[in-house]
């Protein structure tokens, strides 16, 4: 993702051109920020119906604002729906940067999922993006982001890699193949909707299964590697772009992390943890849909490779937490303890139907993730949480506060956690990349969709389960 260094002010009110002035509602400490009616890009009656129920049925006017705004904030702003080749297409910009990345993408229509049944032009705009994705990953599943025009050269067209037209950056990610599979397995289990899945599907899913296969590097460094100039170290490759050695012990090497920056070493633990899950559920589609057995048994069989080998390399014993996960592992037994705010991380694993929230291990790391242990978590004045290289020290991330939440069974935390996110968001009424720990009108990203959807799809779970904790 195209790197921020600088620091926007609360002046630097949301999305640009995407929304209002500051003009008072009725309530004179509540702006109107959300766009017009008649600016938004997607309307969902049923996704509007839930804004106005929880306006109504919510007390706390703040939350109940910063829930209108940020929860349509993907349909409001970033989606463009339209048929193609007789099929719904939908390409979802990440906010500020005009290009669809697999994983944000993916994420930005995921709480809307539950919606589908009763509202069909929601349906069919994220099967546009199920659609949009297939072509996607098919073009090359090793880029991470791609261009609403398949024929547009983009600022990173002289990276060293294998770039071509339509790819915006072609970062390896893992979570970039799993993505997709996540939204597609479970709009196929919310809707029995099997018109995306077809043989383009189908091929785009042994795709993934033969790049998966690449990045084990059994048998050579594989097909893929890259190198930009940059003074930004994690923003390219050592060691002539494939990075640092691994041991092929069976895990699956992610080059790059979910926030976009190069891991140190390429086993991923989150995200090899998020591609058993994935594998399994697209071995289930595969079998089910397509009546493919072959193809589904070996899905199974490296997502069983792939379990074991974490089984024997992903725990480490921590002096003080005991038996934790690390983040990033190279086979020979060395190791790094940390966590990074993007997902998949650590924290999540529980939110993607890794880990059991009760899993032992998973306990463990998660009190080395929320401590000071952990080297990219930051506790300040404005609040606390994970941040990550990315942006650098003392940057918390919203959206690891959301995760909290939402892995979380103790309503205090979920109550805290809330009202951390309800107390930082800068007096903008949206979430953003990240803001400093003693200052939340500092912040990157006025205009970050994921961490708006993600922000709307805990206040709309906290209401349906526990209400009381909204206050």
């Amino acid at each position: 993702m195209k790197r921020r260094t600088f620091i926007q002010s609360a002046a630097l009110l949301g999305a640009g051109a995407y929304l209002n002035p500051l003009t008072l509602t009725a309530a004179p400490d509540i702006p109107v920020v959300r766009v017009p009616a008649a600016k938004r890009n997607f309307s969902s009656k049923s996704v509007e119906s839930a804004i106005s129920e929880f306006k109504k049925k919510v007390k706390d006017k703040e939350l109940a604002w910063l829930f209108e705004n940020c929860f349509p904030s993907t349909l409001d702003t970033t989606v463009t729906h339209t048929v193609k080749d007789g099929k719904p297409d939908t390409y979802v910009i990440t906010g500020d940067i005009d290009a669809m990345w697999l994983r944000d993408s993916s994420a930005q229509v995921w709480p809307y999922l539950k919606f589908l049944k009763k509202d069909e032009p929601l349906r069919q705009l994220v099967a546009g993006v199920i659609n949009r994705q297939t072509r996607c990953v098919i073009k090359d599943p090793y880029a991470n982001a791609f261009y609403g025009d398949d024929t547009k050269v983009g600022e990173w067209s002289k990276d060293l890699t294998k770039m071509q037209p339509g790819v915006h950056e072609r970062k390896w990610e893992i979570d970039s193949l799993c993505y997709p599979i996540r939204l597609a397995y479970h709009y196929w289990q919310t809707t029995n909707d099997t018109k995306p899945f077809d043989s383009q599907w189908q091929q785009a899913i042994k795709t993934t299964l033969k790049t998966f296969r690449e990045q084990q590097r059994k048998e050579n460094k594989g097909p893929y590697k890259f190198q930009r100039t940059t003074p930004h170290a994690t923003d390219t490759l050592p060691m002539s772009g494939y990075g640092y050695p691994v041991n092929p012990v069976g895990l699956i090497c992610s080059s790059f992390r979910p926030s976009d920056d190069a891991t140190v070493y390429s086993f991923l633990i989150p995200s090899n943890f998020f591609a058993v899950v994935s594998l399994r559920q697209a071995a289930t589609m595969l079998e089910k849909i397509a009546q493919d057995k072959a193809t589904a048994g070996e899905l199974l069989a490296l997502a069983t490779e792939v379990e074991k080998a974490l089984q024997e390399h992903a725990v480490v014993n921590h002096p003080k937490y005991g038996k934790i996960y690390a983040y990033e592992v190279d086979g020979f037994g060395s190791a790094y303890l940390m966590d990074d705010a993007n997902v998949p991380s650590l924290l999540s694993l529980p939110y993607l139907g890794a880990v059991s929230a009760t899993d032992v291990v998973y306990l463990n790391t998660r009190k080395f993730l929320l401590s000071q242990n952990n080297p990219f978590f930051f506790k300040g004045s404005a609040g606390e949480g994970i941040g990550g290289p990315h942006v650098g020290q003392d940057m918390i991330w919203p959206m690891s506060i959301t995760m909290r939440a939402l892995t979380s069974n103790d309503p205090q935390e979920i109550k805290n956690c809330i009202q951390a996110l309800k107390g930082t968001h800068g007096d903008t009424g949206f979430m953003h990349e990240a803001f400093h720990k003693d200052d939340p009108k500092k912040f990157t990203r006025s205009w970050f969709a994921w961490a708006n959807t993600l922000f709307g799809e805990l206040l709309w779970k906290t209401y349906q389960e526990d209400p009381k904790l909204l206050g």
